[in-house]
């Protein structure tokens, strides 16, 4: 064991672990075989310190040891000792320990290693942060939650007026979670369990507990489902429902997919083609487009419907409203004409969705950073194998898409991104 008591080492530890008056670095041991570095820091005898209530300098009562777990020093496991001070306030008739400037109150962690924490959980699983930090799951989640919880009290909805709704898997089966997005300025507002229309309450409830009002939702954009509609006008009573664009383009291309099912049935050449028909043609690959260009020249059910799907997306290109409408009405007369009983369906469950659909076309608002979330929270599920916990995968997802506010030290240089 090596012991250093040097002056001027001390002081560097000091202004390195960001430690005021009264407080100081007394020595510093380093314990070579169990691979640690102990910092021991005391307080100036007679110092006064405040009240964690009312904040009113009061003598020390007595004091306990305590220990913190700090940043490792390269491989070596760090800590913080120090005789924690506990004060009586007879103001406050309470006898509290005082707040230290390294750590939180109740904490075993240093400030800047829970930070080091949640940049971590950002990037990675939770047991590969355990593995980098020699913590548990549970610890460490502990940490997660707690800053997650509280940077998420201070958020202020009261500018919320437009909002985006989707679900997405949290598990194999018929397990979701679903999402609400603040559509203005792209972040994540709530998630929550399940994808029936109890879930816009949960949501309006959150909104109400974060200054926001229902009344104030102008335009709430979701997928086609009930559950989704039911939802938003039963609790957001002056939102206009804007069908996403998305959604509606994917129920046809899934009637097209159909016609290309039950047609190759009959006809091999449409054999291999599922891809080049369900991409857009400026996306299609190269085998895709030349593949499209052969068999948009046959008379095939699945180019008709085809064409009607690449129609709709051109009405969508639209921006005059107008314009859009009788487009959009002509749309439907040719694709309920066209003999294809899955596209005659998709369009009828358009027609069923009419206002909303048309809706998208005053603002042109979309889900698309709704999209866009789930595809992270897939990839946060998969880095993960899943999550058995859902309030903890809940919580990563905040921590990664809520953009909060946490508070806590910047530890961004100390690892790699």
């Amino acid at each position: 064991m090596f012991n250093y008591n040097h002056t001027g080492k001390n002081e560097l530890f000091k202004l390195a672990l960001g430690i005021q008056d009264p407080w100081q670095v007394d020595k510093i041991d380093f314990v070579e075989n169990e691979g640690t570095l102990n910092i021991y820091l005391k307080y100036t005898r007679g110092s006064k310190f405040q009240c964690p209530v009312c904040g009113k300098k009061l003598s020390v009562r007595d004091t306990e040891m305590r220990k913190w777990k700090h940043l490792n020093f390269f491989q070596y496991e760090a800590y913080i000792y120090a005789n924690l001070p506990r004060v009586c306030c007879n103001d406050c008739k309470t006898t509290k320990n005082v707040i230290v400037p390294w750590a939180r109150p109740g904490s075993g962690f240093t400030l800047l290693f829970e930070a080091l924490v949640m940049e971590l959980a950002r990037m990675m699983p939770m047991t590969n942060v355990g593995k980098i930090t020699k913590e548990t799951d549970k610890r460490l989640m502990r940490i997660v939650k707690h800053y997650v919880n509280q940077a998420r009290a201070k958020v202020d909805m009261r500018d919320v007026v437009a909002v985006g709704t989707d679900e997405t898997s949290k598990a194999k089966g018929h397990d979701y979670i679903t999402t609400f997005i603040d559509l203005i300025e792209k972040r994540l507002l709530f998630a929550t369990e399940g994808k029936d229309n109890t879930t816009v309450k949960r949501f309006v409830d959150d909104l109400e507990e974060h200054n926001g009002r229902a009344e104030n939702i102008e335009k709430a954009c979701s997928d086609l489902s009930r559950a989704f509609i039911k939802g938003i006008n039963e609790n957001l009573p002056n939102a206009e429902i804007v069908f996403d664009r998305f959604h509606v383009m994917n129920k046809v291309s899934n009637a097209l997919d159909e016609v290309r099912k039950q047609e190759v049935k009959v006809n091999s050449v449409l054999m291999n083609s599922k891809f080049a028909f369900l991409h857009n043609p400026e996306t299609a690959t190269k085998n895709q487009k030349k593949q499209l260009t052969s068999l948009t020249k046959l008379n095939l059910k699945t180019v008709k419907a085809y064409q009607i799907k690449l129609a709709l997306r051109d009405i969508y290109e639209m921006n005059d409203k107008e314009q859009a409408i009788k487009a959009m009405k002509k749309w439907y007369f040719w694709a309920t004409h066209s003999k294809i009983k899955p596209i005659i369906k998709a369009a009828k469950a358009i027609k069923s969705r009419w206002d909303g659909i048309i809706s998208f076309f005053d603002d042109r608002i979309t889900n698309g950073i709704a999209e866009g979330y789930n595809s992270i929270i897939q990839t946060i599920k998969r880095r993960s194998r899943g999550f058995r916990n859902t309030d903890n995968f809940i919580t990563i997802i905040y921590l990664v898409l809520g953009k909060l506010n946490f508070n806590l030290p910047r530890v961004t240089n100390l690892i790699t991104p």
